[in-house]
């Protein structure tokens, strides 16, 4: 038997007739624990990320919030302000307008006094 030969003899084994003379094993990949712990890291780097912009949106909306509460009260108390001026200018006019006021005499100072 030659080298030729026992090398054949040895490719019947896994071929026949209309067959490939080569076989193909599947081979399930598994992933090592060195890329299981990197890829932890990365999502839990994602995780921090998504966090992160999610409390910072919530912080500047705070701040803009706070910002409309104070401009809110400078408004409330500049109302107030303009109401008690409006209530002074109108007590005036009602003052010199009411019958009370129009049935007072003018008083002029007829002596003045010394010590």
């Amino acid at each position: 038997m030659t080298y030729s030969s026992s090398l054949a003899m040895n490719r019947t084994r896994y071929s026949g007739r209309n067959r490939n003379s080569v076989s193909f094993a599947l081979t399930k990949r598994k992933i090592g624990p060195i890329s299981n712990t990197i890829i932890l890291v990365v999502l839990a780097c994602l995780l921090g990320l998504i966090y992160l912009t999610q409390v910072t949106k919530t912080n500047t909306y705070g701040y803009q919030i706070a910002n409309l509460q104070t401009k809110q009260q400078q408004l409330e108390n500049q109302k107030q302000n303009l109401e008690v001026a409006q209530a002074q200018l109108q007590s005036l006019n009602r003052v010199q307008n009411s019958s009370v006021a129009k049935s007072m005499v003018a008083v002029t100072p007829s002596a003045t006094l010394t010590q």
